[in-house]
């Protein structure tokens, strides 16, 4: 906090049956408000992991099946080259070269379907790692149409409760907005995410430390939710793609452990998220392991997250603060803190 004049930090730490979270700073600056166990922060793109869920668990309904194109639910777009992209594909950000963010001329659902018919790959299905908010943001659109419901009623009326988290939002009540953390960046005024085309199914969720942890507790060992949602969670650490120097799951990113902070700093570097990257595909894909380190980042323009966890050592960490600072550094705290945790596991 004191190298990156980080305002506010709230650090949970799940550790066999045991939770634990450490509130550090201020949640506003002006007027002074600490950072409490209701302190609420952008997830960023950890958002994206609570998309691969719902998808996830679209398939073991019944609704959808990731090797399903998008045209088969979105019939906008039968016939065009996004169309035939798979489920697979925009849960795995290969789909053939789609950009980070939504273009600035698209302003509504109209201007997205419009921008998708018209897109063409750069790469090959699936051969390319392409970090994309639109791949992601289009999954889903996709389970939504899936489930004949809007995607935000999913995730906060069915999802969120089923998995027992009850501080977790995409649009905040009113009688919680004063929970709600201002983030800063060096030299300006506090700022918060702009709400746009795909921002609820890419980056849009808003939580609580407490509340990350009973997400990574259910991910590690789902036993108080209902067993198609265990299956679903699970399925969500399938091992599609090797992508450098970590395995591609669904949304969620996986190394075998032990792994070395090298090997973490270097799949999380930036160069991850803008550039892309060759993939080789893992056939039959990886079944779901125990002994590995899933992490997933989140970055919004006043915010900076990090989660991870080690299932075999049922080990988890949420790392939340109200300034996006570098990566390398969440990145490093979690690793020390989780590794010496891990010498009494």
């Amino acid at each position: 906090m004191q190298r990156y004049d980080i305002p506010g930090m709230a650090v949970g730490v799940t550790a066999g049956n045991n939770r634990y979270v450490f509130n550090y700073g201020v949640a506003s600056k002006a007027p002074r408000k600490v950072v409490d166990d209701q302190t609420l922060f952008e997830l960023g793109s950890i958002s994206k992991t609570f998309t691969a869920t719902l998808a996830a668990y679209a398939q073991v309904r019944g609704d959808l099946s990731l090797s399903d194109t998008v045209a088969a639910h979105v019939p906008a777009l039968h016939g065009t080259k996004f169309g035939s992209v798979t489920l697979l594909s925009l849960g795995t950000h290969t789909p053939g070269g789609v950009p980070l963010q939504v273009p600035d001329a698209v302003h509504d659902d109209g201007d997205l379907m419009r921008y998708l018919a018209t897109w063409r790959p750069t790469y090959a299905e699936q051969t390319y790692r392409t970090y994309s908010n639109i791949s992601i943001g289009m999954l889903g659109v996709v389970t939504a149409a899936s489930m004949h419901a809007k995607f935000e009623t999913l995730i906060e009326d069915q999802l969120l409760p089923a998995l027992g988290m009850h501080d977790t939002y995409i649009n905040l009540p009113q009688d919680h907005a004063a929970h709600y953390a201002e983030g800063y960046r060096s030299g300006v005024a506090p700022v918060r995410m702009t709400r746009g085309v795909l921002s609820s199914e890419a980056y849009g969720l808003l939580s609580t430390a407490a509340d990350l942890l009973t997400f990574l507790d259910e991910n590690m060992t789902p036993t108080a939710v209902s067993r198609p949602l265990q299956r679903a969670l699970i399925a969500t650490h399938t091992g599609y793609f090797k992508a450098g120097p970590m395995t591609q799951d669904f949304i969620w990113e996986q190394y075998a452990y032990p792994v070395t902070l090298a090997a973490l700093h270097a799949g999380n570097a930036a160069t991850m998220i803008f550039d892309p990257h060759p993939v080789t595909a893992i056939k039959p894909p990886e079944r779901p392991r125990a002994d590995v380190w899933i992490n997933k980042t989140g970055s919004t323009n006043g915010f900076g997250e990090y989660v991870a966890f080690i299932p075999e050592k049922h080990l988890g960490i949420v790392i939340l603060a109200n300034k996006n600072y570098p990566i390398d550094a969440r990145v490093t705290a979690a690793y020390q803190i989780l590794t010496a945790l891990a010498g009494n596991h």
